[in-house]
């Protein structure tokens, strides 16, 4: 897991609005970033699937890691919703990475 998390930061954390200049997250202590926390699942849903579709990924993570996000109790997410989501805002690229992982582009 750990080459998939190295990777993440360098691609998707460099680029999220949550980090600075330099790519460093600056959410508090506070915070929790959703990339890192379900990067597991993220990989394995990726992983177990029998496709290579991108909205397949995308409706199986809202399916399973989604349904249980604790911003979501009433089914409605206001993450997703206003974009504020960072599994959901990068996705394209969390799935870009791990395939490149995989492949051994990086």
């Amino acid at each position: 897991m750990q080459k998939y998390a190295k990777a993440i930061k360098e691609n998707v954390c460099a680029i999220c609005v949550d980090s600075d200049e330099n790519g460093n997250c600056t959410l508090t202590s506070g915070e929790t970033c959703a990339v890192q926390h379900y990067l597991p699942r993220i990989v394995d849903i990726i992983h177990n699937s029998e496709t290579d579709d991108i909205q397949i990924y995308k409706e199986k993570v809202h399916q399973t890691i989604c349904a249980n996000c604790k911003t979501e109790e009433s089914g409605y997410c206001h993450l997703r919703e206003d974009v504020n989501c960072s599994v959901d805002r990068y996705f394209r690229y969390i799935v870009e990475t791990i395939q490149n992982v995989d492949e051994g582009i990086i």
